[in-house]
């Protein structure tokens, strides 16, 4: 009769395992790519026939906005090529956000092409085509049932300011591309052109992004390494030739607007957006494209920024994958399929301790002169630990061909990698356990209604700036 403890071990093994069987399984799926070359030939041919590439719109919520973050963002937007008069930016502060509205207007005299459109309260009149599209969609579903049926109070966070502009403002050019990007996002040149050709595939484009601020902390180190294993690694694997639930990740991302104005738009109740809104899309049959040409971002550089940070992506995913899933008309499996997304997330809370204990036994039955394990829990204990090794390995190796991307020196790309060895992965690991907890208790209140935003600090001034004079310098030479 097993004991107990042999019990809770195999127990705890058996889930270990599950876990890394589904991130296997993630990987093992192919995927999409944008043709960069294609995108090359485009930019040097059809960029100079503006009839033949889309309208493009983007769309840039800001709240409470260094003046210093906003410019190093518009920078990038002025070096991204495209046709004139055929891209917008428009940033969108909440009509309250006084301080954040007289900066974009000194930026603006810096960089003429961005406007500024103003989101007023729900109780404006100017909110009636909002309201009047629900009314007319079975697809907004959060309108028309549950315990918010109708409720006009939207709370004053980025998918207010997205759903207000999307009926408001860039409505009435339904053919267009919408792009949407946090504050402190750069992208790169080829941006808008990537997106005009992807399109001709897909009918979303999702760029992967990187932290350009990954050495100036510990915790800036590890949030980067996030975003390699991640958004740079496993995501890029969601896009499955359209057969796999897939979420977006809330910045560096194209739709059709006629797409989003059929399905609804955002569901403005949710934490974060990105989940629900990519697999809702998904369910309607639209199809993922991956650029491998990341934008650049900035990451929190403290473990308390990146708490508050990361609670909430876990609150919304929780939201997202509940009854959303049901209500957006996803099948049984389709569900399962879309839960299973977040399972190398959760893992993070038995992954360390899985791991620790799986050592601890292997060990134990090679130095012991008796057997702490029946053989069968000894090969799951092995299996584990190998599949552990192969997954860290695989994040190894694409964080460190990313580093390049932000790094200039490789004494900085081996002083990354050393930072990011798996002995600290796996303390970073039970770190997690932190703010997953937390999103989970934020889900279970109903929580997540405000904008808890993370500060943006500017922290890719120096790097944005000197790569800007290294491309003018080798144009210069050309």
């Amino acid at each position: 009769m097993p004991t107990p403890i042999v019990v809770l071990y195999a127990a705890v093994q058996a889930a270990y395992l599950g876990c890394l069987l589904v991130t296997l399984w993630i990987y093992s799926r192919r995927v999409d790519l944008v043709d960069l070359d294609e995108a090359a030939r485009y930019e040097l041919e059809d960029l100079r026939l503006p009839h033949s590439s889309p309208d493009i719109i983007v769309l840039y919520p800001v709240l409470h906005e260094l003046e210093s973050t906003m410019r190093t963002s518009m920078l990038g937007f002025q070096r991204a090529e495209y046709p004139g008069g055929k891209r917008r930016v428009i940033a969108i502060p909440n009509a309250d956000d006084h301080e954040t509205i007289a900066s974009l207007k000194r930026v603006r005299e810096e960089f003429p092409f961005l406007e500024i459109l103003e989101i007023p309260l729900t109780t404006d009149p100017s909110w009636e085509p909002v309201w009047k599209a629900w009314d007319e969609n079975p697809k907004a579903y959060w309108w028309h049932i549950g315990k918010r049926r109708e409720a006009r109070s939207l709370p004053p966070k980025k998918t207010r300011q997205l759903v207000y502009a999307l009926y408001t403002a860039v409505a009435d050019q339904p053919n267009a591309l919408l792009s949407y990007l946090d504050a402190d996002s750069v992208v790169p040149t080829d941006y808008f052109v990537t997106a005009a050709v992807g399109m001709r595939t897909f009918d979303v484009i999702q760029n992967t992004n990187v932290a350009g601020n990954g050495m100036a902390s510990m915790a800036a180190t590890m949030f980067a390494m996030d975003h390699m294993q991640w958004d740079g690694s496993l995501y890029q694997h969601m896009s499955a030739h359209g057969r796999h639930p897939y979420y977006v990740l809330g910045k560096g991302l194209f739709f059709r607007i006629s797409d989003l104005l059929q399905l609804g738009g955002f569901n403005p109740w949710l934490t974060i957006e990105d989940p629900e809104v990519g697999m809702r899309l998904w369910t309607n049959g639209r199809r993922l494209g991956i650029v491998r040409r990341p934008l650049i971002e900035e990451v929190p550089e403290t473990f308390r920024d990146g708490i508050t940070q990361r609670k909430r992506w876990i609150a919304g995913f929780f939201q997202s994958l509940s009854s959303p899933l049901t209500h957006m008309g996803m099948t049984l499996g389709q569900r399962i399929r879309a839960r299973l997304n977040l399972v190398p997330c959760v893992s993070l809370l038995i992954n360390p301790i899985g791991l620790a204990i799986g050592i601890w036994a292997l060990t134990a039955t090679l130095t012991e002169s008796h057997r702490v394990l029946d053989l069968p829990l000894e090969v799951v204990s092995f299996v584990t630990i190998a599949l552990t090794v192969l997954v860290m390995a695989v994040g190894q190796r694409a964080a460190f061909r990313q580093t390049a991307l932000f790094l200039r020196s490789w004494r900085e790309r081996l002083l990354f990698m050393l930072r990011v060895n798996p002995l600290f992965v796996l303390a970073y690991w039970v770190w997690w356990s932190i703010p997953l907890v937390i999103g989970f208790s934020m889900y279970l209140r109903d929580a997540g209604q405000r904008w808890e935003r993370t500060p943006k600090i500017d922290a890719n001034h120096d790097l944005i700036r000197e790569t800007a004079a290294e491309e003018d310098r080798q144009a210069s030479a050309v």
